[in-house]
């Protein structure tokens, strides 16, 4: 499965946990989630996308900006499996 189709599936399972999975696009500043998850009750997670299959294929400062967020209290999530979509979905 293609990274795109991964993301349109990750969105749609998203939405059936009663959440939504906007795209975050933050000009001047690389490296931030595809996802910022938002679910009922002021939950927020950021989520990584990657292609299934890939061992883990986050750039250093995708790693980098995962940190920041972790240290400011947010969760963030690489999911490149419907395995890992599911733990991530359990979690919150």
């Amino acid at each position: 499965m293609r990274e795109a189709a991964f993301e349109r599936y990750f969105c749609e399972r998203v939405r059936k946990s009663e959440g939504r999975a906007f795209k975050w696009v933050c000009p001047g500043v690389s490296g931030v989630p595809d996802r910022i998850v938002i679910f009922p009750g002021g939950r927020i997670i950021f989520a990584e996308i990657k292609r299934p299959g890939l061992k883990d294929g986050r750039s250093a400062r995708q790693k980098k900006i995962a940190r920041l967020l972790t240290e400011f209290g947010f969760r963030v999530y690489r999911v490149g499996s419907k395995e890992e979509l599911e733990e991530m979905l359990s979690e919150v």
